[in-house]
């Protein structure tokens, strides 16, 4: 077995974790033990390339109960949790290739190592793996892959933009289950998930007081919408920028205020991004910011946030802490910038709660499933995820929260479904 992980001594730490992660992820648990026995993966190559924490361990050990063989790679050179990652090798017997803080080119290693299975299903989070698989595919039998590719699945906003963007193109060679668009996916682990999670990373980092600072997110979708609300729980002062007039407008309607960005970083404290584009902060925005300034993304790459020009602007680079380094301006003040501009999360704190992952990995398996069964006759698109899947996996969620639900009747069914009966 092929593996490169940081140091296999941590396994014992990663097991623990892993098995704290799955006390509290009853859905993808209880999927387990469904398919442990038919083993319906049974032969089924599957590469994935998804933070390597201790909820992907849960994923991973499902995945294999259900027969698959599996290779594993990280999606962000700082989200790999170490110990997790030499667990999943040494007592889950899994190929890893993945350790926390690689360059660029390890970081690219890694997902090839991880493509020498020649999966037959991948699953990925924001589209890098996805996009190697297709590079080695155009070039055939000189290099590319064996055996049948029966699709993938993408986790995360970022990766189905990509992804949809290759479909316009006519470049999509296989078929991709948008796992990110479940609504049992994106209105709770984007919101609920990061709304938390993004902030847990911000306050571990600096153990700065949020009540009562002025907090700028940059985007106002799923994700910018879960930190707003949080931030403002927590006592913050929230002020969003967006480019969309729709999600503008919901913010305002939401209670915060809403700006511009070359506006808001006079006032801000702190500036989130969470649009999955580049270039948010530049050079303009970091002359205008206050003494202080924490700067952290919320977004898949490190690109919201020019680095670059936050450099030039800078006449020294002091690291404060393991997550957090200290620009010296030109202009005499100080601004921070966490986790190197990476998802902070992740580089700062342990990425989503189990409960809320618990829902997207059982979207993530039982789209795995789907792609097995089709064994390579869907079309080479983009796929949603279909709505009773959704509408099972919340229920399930529910009846491991001790919740039941109201149940339409014939009589109701009926009319909601039909059109005769009127005032």
């Amino acid at each position: 077995m092929e593996y490169r992980v940081k140091d296999l001594a941590l396994a014992e730490e990663g097991k623990r974790r892993i098995d704290w992660a799955e006390a509290h992820m009853p859905v993808l648990v209880a999927l387990r033990k469904k398919y442990s026995e038919i083993k319906p993966l049974k032969g089924i190559r599957v590469a994935g390339c998804l933070h390597v924490t201790k909820e992907t361990g849960v994923l991973v050990r499902t995945l294999k109960a259900a027969g698959a063989e599996i290779s594993w790679c990280g999606c962000n050179p700082l989200s790999t949790q170490d110990d997790v990652a030499a667990s999943l090798v040494k007592h889950d017997g899994i190929s890893v290739f993945a350790s926390r803080g690689v360059s660029t080119k390890e970081y690219y290693d890694d997902i090839h190592a991880s493509m020498r299975l020649n999966p037959h299903i991948t699953i990925d989070d924001g589209a890098d793996l996805t996009v190697e698989m297709h590079k080695a595919l155009e070039h055939g039998k000189e290099g590319g892959l064996g055996g049948p590719l029966y699709g993938g699945t993408e986790e995360t906003t970022t990766g189905v933009v990509r992804l949809r963007a290759l479909q316009r193109a006519g470049k999509l060679l296989f078929p991709v289950i948008a796992v990110n668009d479940a609504e049992t996916k994106h209105d709770f682990d984007n919101v609920y998930g990061t709304g938390q999670s993004a902030l847990d990373g911000i306050i571990r980092a600096t153990n700065i007081l949020l009540s009562g600072k002025n907090v700028v997110v940059a985007g106002y979708g799923h994700v910018g919408k879960g930190i707003a609300r949080r931030a403002s729980g927590l006592g913050a002062n929230v002020i969003v920028t967006e480019v969309d007039p729709i999600a503008a407008l919901k913010a305002k309607l939401d209670g915060f205020s809403v700006s511009t960005m070359n506006k808001a970083t006079e006032l801000g404290d702190v500036f989130i991004t969470t649009t999955g584009c580049k270039d948010v902060i530049v050079a303009s925005d970091i002359a205008k910011m206050k003494e202080g300034a924490i700067l952290a993304n919320a977004g898949h790459f490190n690109v919201e946030i020019c680095i670059p020009d936050l450099e030039k602007q800078s006449s020294d680079i002091k690291k404060i802490n393991p997550h957090t380094v200290q620009y010296s301006l030109k202009n005499g003040r100080h601004v921070y910038l966490i986790g190197e501009g990476r998802l902070v999360n992740l580089a700062a704190a342990e990425g989503h709660p189990s409960e809320v992952m618990d829902m997207s990995f059982a979207n993530q398996f039982l789209s795995v499933l789907r792609l097995a069964m089709a064994k390579g006759t869907m079309k080479p698109i983009v796929y949603d995820i279909d709505k009773q899947q959704d509408q099972e996996i919340a229920l399930a969620k529910l009846q491991s929260m001790g919740i039941d639900i109201d149940v339409l009747t014939p009589e109701q069914k009926a009319y909601l479904d039909g059109f005769s009966e009127g005032t």
